[in-house]
């Protein structure tokens, strides 16, 4: 039982969504020194001539977003130093009026980028094309966006104009249910009620459908006047791509004691009873291969923050974590190295002269076509992880419990000897059980013996025989009917984690 049918009775509802999502625009041809040098020429450009051209093209671009800023009625500010929060600045501008929608602020500053340029090759003392990295003039443009609520956007003035945009999947859920005069409130970015979440949360499943490129690609179009001459050109505007993606579960509490009564501990055991095993699981990896798992590695963090206490599980730059946050108890997925999972693409091959359509899955790359890709393996994640979490109790695990199991027991005439429950072999035992890529799909003799032991024989094959037996007699564990597949009982999954968060807490710290 995981801890939403646990505490049904306390949850008002769950929510899923996204949360901080920042986008990148390319113009991959002008990225690109080829295409990049046949837009000069097409432009009737000289390499010695390139400085004054692109003064000139960054001169357009910068007159183009002043006068489109002050149509819009707003002051432009220069920030100096990158010690000044330019969204806190917004966001005051913002609080004098909260009601007003479009642009809200606009500021400019210098800020290093990477830039298409014409460099000298002195080996061969000639001009070509190049990139370095320097310092040019950004203007940082934020919304309260009818359709994304509060967002914004940063341009770089100097060749290859690149873009990112920062939209927010609870900000632009709200403006959703507005439009379906859905009732709610929110608490710091987090919805911490919602009249109907069933309603809300089919809402928030068609912002996938969503054609997210032509909403991107109508925003930059005031924005940017030199795309038309670029994509007359080359052919193409901004390629959009996902820079960060976090999607995030809300399981939102009917008040924050009733939440707070079993957060703490289930923290702690979370981050002590959870092995580098349960960990790979969660990201949907092979078990039987993290002795291969070399790339990257696993990292289990828990931190006590000013709002509360948060756990971070990692692998290779990919983390879930789990968090209070008001009355929600949040589950957050963040997919920074999206090449560690899979999507399923149409591959174009010639065969025999034909062209054939197959369907295979390959690396996932970061376009913004891949969203839906991104919710479903966050969501599988996060899933994962909330089924694996220890049962955590309002009373702790009676210590007569734990005493019953060292105890000889007799079931249908047979008797079964205790467990020493400070021995390493019980709790090798214990850890292979209660680890959590078996409690969806259970685990068999094979499957606990293959963690037992290194030697595989008939030997064993008994021995773990006689060891499921006996971990059922002592109701630990249980049988799924007409298989051969076992299941930890509530029972032996509270007096599991409660040996192995002492073993890992208590004993390590005295």
């Amino acid at each position: 039982m995981n801890i939403i049918e646990k505490y049904a009775d306390r949850i008002n509802g769950v929510l899923s969504t996204f949360d901080r999502i920042i986008i990148k625009g390319h113009i991959l041809q002008l990225c690109n020194y080829r295409q990049f040098l046949y837009y000069l020429i097409e432009n009737k450009v000289l390499l010695k001539e390139f400085k004054d051209f692109a003064n000139k093209q960054t001169g357009e671009l910068c007159e183009n977003i002043n006068r489109y800023i002050v149509e819009n009625g707003v002051d432009l500010k220069y920030v100096n130093s990158p010690t000044i929060s330019k969204s806190e600045l917004a966001l005051e501008e913002f609080n004098k009026d909260t009601s007003r929608t479009g642009l809200i602020s606009a500021i400019s500053t210098l800020e290093l980028c990477e830039t298409m340029t014409v460099v000298p090759n002195k080996s061969e003392k000639k001009l070509e094309v190049g990139k370095r990295t320097t310092k040019c003039k950004h203007y940082y443009l934020y919304y309260n966006d009818e359709e994304f609520g509060w967002s914004f956007v940063k341009i770089q003035t100097w060749f290859p104009y690149t873009v990112q945009i920062y939209i927010n999947g609870r900000e632009y859920l709200s403006k959703l249910l507005d439009k379906e005069g859905i009732k709610y409130e929110m608490y710091s970015n987090s919805f911490s009620y919602i009249e109907d979440y069933e309603k809300a949360q089919e809402i928030a499943d068609r912002i996938l459908s969503k054609n997210l490129n032509s909403s991107f690609d109508g925003i930059m179009k005031p924005i940017n006047n030199l795309l038309p001459n670029i994509k007359k050109i080359l052919g193409h505007s901004y390629y959009w791509c996902l820079a960060e993606c976090e999607f995030a579960t809300d399981i939102t509490f009917k008040s924050r004691s009733d939440l707070e009564k079993f957060y703490k501990p289930l923290v702690e055991k979370a981050f002590f009873t959870l092995a580098s095993s349960d960990i790979y699981s969660f990201f949907g990896r092979n078990v039987s291969m993290i002795s291969k798992f070399k790339k990257g590695e696993i990292v289990s963090d828990l931190r006590h923050r000013y709002q509360g206490y948060r756990v971070k599980f990692m692998i290779n730059k990919n983390k879930v974590k789990m968090y209070d946050k008001g009355v929600n108890l949040r589950f957050e997925m963040t997919i920074n190295n999206p090449r560690d999972f899979k999507v399923l693409k149409t591959i174009i091959s010639e065969v025999t002269g034909e062209l054939v359509e197959t369907k295979k899955w390959i690396p996932m790359g970061k376009s913004i076509v891949n969203l839906y890709r991104y919710a479903k393996i966050s969501n599988d994640v996060i899933r994962r992880f909330i089924n694996a979490l220890p049962e955590v109790d309002d009373s702790k695990v009676a210590v007569n419990e734990i005493k019953a199991i060292s105890q000889r027991r007799e079931v249908n005439n047979r008797t079964y000897s205790g467990f020493n429950t400070m021995s390493n072999e019980t709790l090798s035992i214990f850890k292979a059980i209660a680890s959590g890529d078996f409690i969806i799909n259970g685990f068999t003799n094979k499957s606990i013996r293959t963690r037992l032991y290194s030697m595989i024989d008939a030997k064993t094959i008994n021995k773990v025989t006689r060891l499921l037996g006996k971990l059922r007699a002592h109701g630990i564990i249980k049988k799924a009917p007409k298989r051969q597949k076992y299941y930890l009982t509530a029972k032996g999954r509270a007096i599991t984690d409660s040996i192995l968060l002492f073993i890992n807490r208590d004993l390590s710290n005295t």
